[in-house]
């Protein structure tokens, strides 16, 4: 019988170690990795603990203003899905 994967845990509190996991990102397709960092985390982040990650972000000095690829923002990426507002939010009151 195969193990079954350990599940994902996107709640909960998460530790400044943790969070700084997310601040470091490679892209492979043109995207800035500040880019990639902050969707990264958004996909696996609740709105309370990306807003941590976001605040840590900035402090760091990353750019909350980074692009994909096709020149689209943090911002209008996460606009632009159903569940984005809080999140969208979050970057603005960063910005």
């Amino acid at each position: 019988m195969q193990k079954k994967d350990k599940e994902k845990v996107f709640g909960g509190e998460w530790s400044e170690a943790q969070l700084r996991e997310f601040l470091v990102a490679e892209s492979y397709d043109g995207s800035d990795a500040d880019y990639i960092a902050v969707i990264r985390a958004y996909r696996h982040m609740v709105p309370g603990t990306f807003a941590d990650f976001i605040k840590l972000f900035a402090a760091e000095g990353h750019n909350l203003d980074a692009k994909n690829a096709d020149g689209v923002t943090l911002l209008e990426t996460i606009e632009s899905h159903a569940q984005g507002k809080e999140y969208a939010e979050i970057i603005r009151a960063a910005a």
